[in-house]
C-alpha cells in the first residue's frame, strides 16, 4: 500500500509539515506497513520554504536582513543544492512582521526580499523560486531593487526615500550598479493572483487596505506606483505594468518581471513541482491532502486542488481533511476529491480547535485508514 499525503498549513495552528506528519502518524497506526511519502505543499506565500525543505531534504538557512519598516529581522531561504534556491518575500517583507499599530503602506519597503536573494547569489544561486504573498509592502519591489544595487533618483539627482509613496518623485533609474550576477540567474515567481500594478484591480486598490493605507493613501500610492511604471518603461522600453499578476505583493511582482525577467506560475504548481509530487503519485492506492478550510472557492487555484489535479492525471484517488468545510464544498469533487472531512469532532471554539488540530487530524486519519481496510476486505474474494 502506497499513500501520498500532500497537505498544505493549517494558517495560525500547524505548518504544512506539521499537518503531513500528524496524518501520516495516524495512517500507520493502522497500517505500519504502508509506504507513507511526505510531501508537504504551499502555495508560495508563507510556509512555502519550509514546505519545500521538508519534501526535498533541502538546507534552511537564516540571514539578518531589513524588515519591512527599516529594523533588522532574522529571516529564512532554502538552499535546494545544485544552484537551487527559494526565497518567500513574507519572510523578510510579511506583514506579520509589522505590528497592527504601526502598518504603515505608503513607507513598508521590500529591501529586505532582495538582501536574501543577495545571500542565495553568494551561496552560488542560479536558479531562485520567488513566493510572493502575505507582503506588508506596497512599494513596487522598489526597495528589492535597492538591495540589488538600482537606484532610484529624484529630479535632483537625490536617492528616493524608502516605500511606496516616494515613488511619486521618481525622476529617473539609474541601473549602472546592478548585480552582474543577476544575469545568469533563471527566476521563477510563485503566484496566485492576476492583478496589474495599477488602477482598480492593482496593488494598491486591492491588497492596500489591509497593509494600513487609508482610501486617500490608496489613490496617492495607485498614483505613485503609476508614476514608477511610466519611468521603468521609459527606460526599459517596454511596460509591464499591465501584465497578469505583477501586482502581487504590493507589486513585488512587477519588479520581478521587468528587472529580473521571472516566469510567473500558479504557487501550488511550482512547490508541487520542487517537491516531487507528480513522481511521487504514481503507483499510489491514495492521496490525502488538506488546509484550514474547504469550500467552494478553494476551487479557485487553492492548494487541495492543485493536489487532486495531480493525482487525477495518474488516477489516483484523493481525500481531503480540513479544519472546517464551508458552503459549496461538495463541488471539490468536480476537482477530483473524492470526499472531504472535518477535524472537529463537536462544538468548540476557534482557539480550541486549533490547540488540538494535531491531534484531530491524526485521529481523522486513522478513521480514514480503518475505512480504507474494511472497504478491501469487501471486495476481497470469498
Amino acid at each position: 500500500m502506497k499513500i501520498v499525503i500532500a497537505p498544505d498549513s493549517f494558517k495560525e495552528s500547524l505548518s504544512a509539515p506539521d499537518v503531513a506528519a500528524a496524518i501520516g502518524r495516524g495512517w500507520t497506526s493502522v497500517h505500519p506497513a504502508a509506504q507513507v511519502l511526505l510531501r508537504p505543499m504551499a502555495d508560495g506565500g508563507e510556509g512555502t520554504v519550509d514546505a519545500v525543505l521538508a519534501a526535498t531534504g533541502g538546507e534552511r538557512r537564516t540571514a539578518i536582513v531589513r524588515g519591512p519598516l527599516g529594523d533588522g529581522v532574522e529571516a529564512h531561504w532554502g538552499w535546494l543544492g545544485e544552484g537551487g534556491a527559494i526565497i518567500e518575500m513574507a519572510a523578510a517583507s510579511g506583514l506579520h512582521r509589522v505590528p497592527q499599530a504601526e502598518r504603515d503602506a505608503t513607507r513598508t519597503c521590500s529591501f529586505g526580499t532582495g538582501e536574501l536573494i543577495r545571500e542565495a547569489l553568494d551561496a552560488g544561486a542560479t536558479r531562485i523560486t520567488l513566493g510572493l504573498g502575505g507582503s506588508a509592502t506596497n512599494d513596487g519591489g522598489a526597495g528589492l531593487l535597492r538591495a540589488l544595487g538600482l537606484r532610484l533618483l529624484d529630479a535632483d539627482g537625490e536617492e528616493l526615500a524608502p516605500g511606496g509613496a516616494a515613488l511619486a518623485g521618481l525622476a529617473c533609474i539609474d541601473r549602472s550598479g546592478i548585480d552582474p550576477r543577476l544575469a545568469g540567474v533563471a527566476f521563477d515567481v510563485a503566484a496566485d493572483v492576476d492583478n496589474p500594478l495599477c488602477g482598480p484591480r492593482g496593488a494598491s486598490h486591492v491588497f492596500g487596505p489591509q497593509k494600513g493605507a487609508s482610501p486617500a493613501q490608496v489613490e496617492a500610492l495607485d498614483a505613485a506606483l503609476q508614476r514608477y511604471a511610466d519611468v521603468v518603461a521609459a527606460e526599459l522600453g517596454e511596460d509591464h505594468s499591465r501584465q497578469p499578476g505583477v501586482g502581487a505583493a504590493g507589486g513585488l511582482g512587477f519588479a520581478a518581471r521587468a528587472f529580473l525577467g521571472a516566469r510567473f506560475r500558479p504557487g501550488i504548481e511550482l512547490v508541487a513541482e520542487l517537491a516531487g509530487l507528480a513522481e511521487a503519485v504514481v503507483g499510489a492506492d491514495l492521496v490525502i491532502t488538506g488546509e484550514g478550510r474547504l469550500d467552494a472557492q478553494s476551487l479557485h487555484g487553492k492548494t487541495p486542488v492543485g493536489v487532486a489535479r495531480i493525482a487525477r492525471a495518474a488516477g489516483v484517488p484523493v481525500i481531503a481533511l480540513a479544519g472546517s468545510l464551508g458552503e459549496g464544498y461538495p463541488r471539490l469533487r468536480e476537482a477530483g476529491i473524492e470526499a472531504a472531512f472535518s477535524l472537529v469532532p463537536g462544538p468548540m471554539t476557534l482557539d480550541r480547535a486549533m490547540a488540538v488540530a494535531a491531534g484531530e487530524l491524526e485521529a481523522r486519519s486513522a478513521d480514514i485508514a480503518r475505512l480504507w481496510a474494511l472497504a478491501a476486505r469487501s471486495q476481497a474474494p470469498g
